[in-house]
């Protein structure tokens, strides 16, 4: 794991970034594998070797918040949704975009959480979900919910000690496929894995012994 943020700057975007929240690094090279190379000594990242909007498009397309970006051409730079959503992956994490708060005292727009328990990154996902067999549908009932009177604003990402995700702010549950599943200002999702009611907590991390600190890891 990077000890630290890497930083590649271009002519008109710097690109930030982050291992230890990567999970997905082969989508980015195959969006544009003249950004992302693969497989080389020195910079893996070329800022300047595509349009600098398709390299924000890359960038925003990051689902867990390992890419980052800062204009230096004096465009605007990437801000919170419309939409405050957590999407459910099957056999996967759960990726939020919104303006998270997080328990280690920062912010980011996008992250992917771990909800099978096994990831040596808690609470970010780390792949392990692959590795540990985890199967979840991404795809669970949806409840009945009421339009939020806002969809946006900030969110905080509270990891319970042994216990769940608490999430407090307007959020809307989406299924893999986009489908709408429930509509909360405060939830607790299940990051155990074992819940019988998935993707909420149910309080199967009492009987099973699930153990994770109830704080964020620190980024370096």
């Amino acid at each position: 794991m990077a000890e630290k943020l890497e930083q590649y700057r271009g002519t008109r975007v710097t690109v930030r970034f982050d291992a230890c929240r990567c999970i997905h690094s082969r989508n980015c090279v195959l969006g544009d594998p003249r950004v992302f190379v693969p497989n080389v000594s020195g910079p893996w990242i070329q800022p300047d070797a595509a349009a600098t909007e398709r390299v924000v498009e890359l960038v925003q397309a990051c689902p867990s918040g390992a890419l980052t970006y800062e204009r230096t051409d004096g465009a605007a730079g990437e801000g919170p949704p419309v939409v405050n959503s957590v999407r459910v992956w099957e056999n996967g994490p759960l990726a939020l975009h919104a303006e998270l708060h997080l328990a280690d005292g920062t912010t980011a727009l996008r992250a992917t959480l771990c909800r099978c328990g096994a990831s040596k990154h808690k609470p970010f996902c780390d792949g392990s979900h692959s590795a540990a067999g985890f199967t979840a549908t991404g795809e669970p009932a949806s409840r009945d919910s009421q339009p939020l009177a806002a969809r946006n604003g900030a969110v905080t990402v509270t990891p319970r000690f042994d216990g769940p995700l608490h999430i407090k702010g307007n959020l809307e549950l989406v299924s893999g496929t986009g489908r709408t599943l429930n509509r909360v200002s405060e939830t607790w999702l299940c990051r155990c894995g074992q819940s019988g009611n998935k993707p909420y907590c149910d309080g199967t991390h009492k009987k099973v012994g699930f153990r994770a600190d109830g704080e964020m890891p620190p980024r370096k």
